[in-house]
């Protein structure tokens, strides 16, 4: 059984719905990407996790148990947390206070403000700065290591390319390589593709809040999924 288990989700904001009959996996140690265009429910499904949109139908399952009628912190706890769209860091914090939010929830693992500074070296250098002094990118590794100290079995990371330069995107490909073979699953919303190619294992393709299409990602470029991708 994977870690990760969504099935039939069906859910939006209010009476709205954005999701429909959703059917996905992630284990632990596994990469897997969701891609489509702006609209097409991405967001909405991270959200999900954390209690963040009314769910309609189905179930969404973390190690076995059921989030969909739990409160929104139960998730962490469960072992999944996420480094969200556009960072949310807090900028009366420093670097340092930023990250060690993400050990609110009390898990134990692998994940120590040490091993963190070991994979963002720069983050150690200026933790004593406040968290929105740093560049785009250092920002976006900050939301990240937040997210690991949380020792999560499943990382979920919310377009994390968006703005960035692309030898910053470089620098996640290997830090996002570095966390999957540590162990930890990623589920990496994102529309660009040369980030996907680069770290995930398999992909879904989503629009209008469905999965119209998945697949191997060294498959990606093939012809099958051309008409998918372009939807």
């Amino acid at each position: 059984m994977s870690f990760v288990s969504i099935k039939g989700l069906t859910a939006g904001y209010g009476k709205s719905v954005v999701l429909r009959g959703i059917d996905l996996d992630v284990d632990e140690g596994e990469s897997l990407a969701v891609v489509g265009k702006n609209g097409a429910g991405k967001s909405t499904l991270l959200n999900s996790f954390f209690g963040g949109t009314t769910i309609k139908g189905g179930t969404i399952e973390v190690g076995g148990q059921a989030l969909e009628k739990l409160p929104g912190y139960r998730a962490p706890k469960q072992g999944v947390t996420i480094s969200p769209q556009g960072r949310l860091i807090l900028s009366h914090l420093s670097v340092q206070e930023n990250l060690m939010l993400g050990g609110a929830a009390g898990r134990k693992g692998h994940w120590t403000l040490q091993r963190v500074f070991d994979l963002f070296p720069i983050l150690k250098e200026r933790r004593d700065r406040t968290g929105t002094a740093l560049s785009g990118g250092q920002q976006q590794m900050l939301a990240v290591g937040r997210a690991l100290l949380g020792n999560p079995r499943v990382l979920l990371l919310d377009e994390p390319s968006e703005g960035l330069s692309p030898v910053m995107v470089d620098g996640l490909v290997d830090t996002f390589n570095k966390i999957r073979a540590a162990g930890t699953g990623v589920l990496v919303v994102e529309q660009h593709l040369n980030l996907v190619r680069r770290v995930t294992q398999r992909f879904v393709v989503m629009a209008k809040g469905e999965i119209i299409d998945r697949g191997r990602t060294e498959d990606i470029d093939g012809e099958q999924h051309r008409a998918a991708l372009a939807f």
